[in-house]
């Protein structure tokens, strides 16, 4: 899979969410934007990782603390 699907799949993601909203106009986007995207992300470079946090934060470019914060956030880990 591209970069370029991935693109195309939020792309139309979105254009469904603007449509289900039937002219309501939305709030909050962004952050709504990051958890949905980040929790998959996470799930799966962990699984891929083996759960080892320390590989995992290398392989997304975070710092191993700021990783954890953002499993405790998603409830991903305890």
């Amino acid at each position: 899979m591209s970069k370029k699907h991935i693109e195309e799949c939020v792309r139309t993601s979105l254009e469904v969410y603007f449509r289900d909203l039937r002219g309501t106009e939305p709030d909050g986007m962004y952050d709504m934007m990051v958890r949905v995207v980040e929790k998959p992300l996470l799930e799966v470079v962990m699984q891929h990782a083996d759960h080892n946090q320390s590989r995992a934060a290398e392989w997304l470019g975070l710092n191993r603390n700021t990783l954890r914060k953002k499993l405790l956030e998603h409830k991903l880990i305890k």
